[in-house]
């Protein structure tokens, strides 16, 4: 068991250094301008588009840049500001009650522990992962369907439940680089690894991928 453990290790340490070859350490792609605002843009980035988000917060973050304001808007004005993105009705609740939180219990400030970030309200551990690791440079390790596809497909893991796979990656990466290999996972499935044909012939790491066409 160990020695799986070592080759795990290993061949996660080998497509890291590929990839990061490829696309180097890679910046968040959501635009904010303090650690509330990168709260709010993760948030309603879930089952949304990157661009849209950074489209739509501009005007949010305008009328509403930090936790004390969002806390006391009306609901009906920021879903109306947020409704291009989709899914606004809960999402603005949610970030309203977020922000209200951060107020009423942490003084405005945002948690360094994802124990405690996953307590407020609409924030999963996936969020709660980017968090971490873009504010606090910590070992955050978000999965989402692109992370949780490559990590299958490749054959680091075996399971599609998130938690799961946050669980063994752990025990692979360091800490300090569990970060960046989740966004380095996540541009790798949109260039070359894509649910739909994916594009092995010319895949920089399809000598490690156990399901490579």
């Amino acid at each position: 068991m160990t020695s799986g453990k070592v080759s795990q290790k290993a061949k996660c340490e080998e497509i890291y250094e590929k990839l990061f070859t490829l696309y180097g350490n890679v910046k968040c792609p959501l635009h904010y301008n303090t650690p509330f605002q990168l709260v709010v843009s993760v948030m309603l980035s879930a089952q949304c588009t990157d661009e849209r988000v950074n489209k739509t917060v501009p005007a949010l973050f305008s009328k509403y840049p930090d936790s004390q304001s969002l806390a006391g808007a009306i609901l009906v004005e920021v879903e109306e500001i947020i409704k291009p993105i989709g899914l606004y009705h809960a999402k603005a609740k949610n970030i309203i009650n977020t922000a209200k939180m951060l107020e009423d219990k942490f003084d405005g400030i945002i948690p360094n522990s994802i124990d405690v970030l996953v307590t407020l309200p609409g924030v999963g551990r996936k969020t709660a992962n980017v968090i971490i690791s873009h504010l606090f440079d910590g070992d955050g390790f978000a999965v989402d369907t692109h992370v949780n596809r490559l990590l299958n497909r490749i054959g680091i893991v075996s399971t599609h439940d998130p938690l799961k796979v946050e669980i063994q990656i752990r025990k692979f990466v360091n800490g300090d680089m569990l970060g960046n290999f989740s966004l380095l996972l996540i541009m790798h499935g949109r260039k070359r690894c894509k649910a739909r044909s994916p594009d092995c012939q010319n895949c920089e790491i399809n000598s490690q991928c156990l399901k490579r066409l």
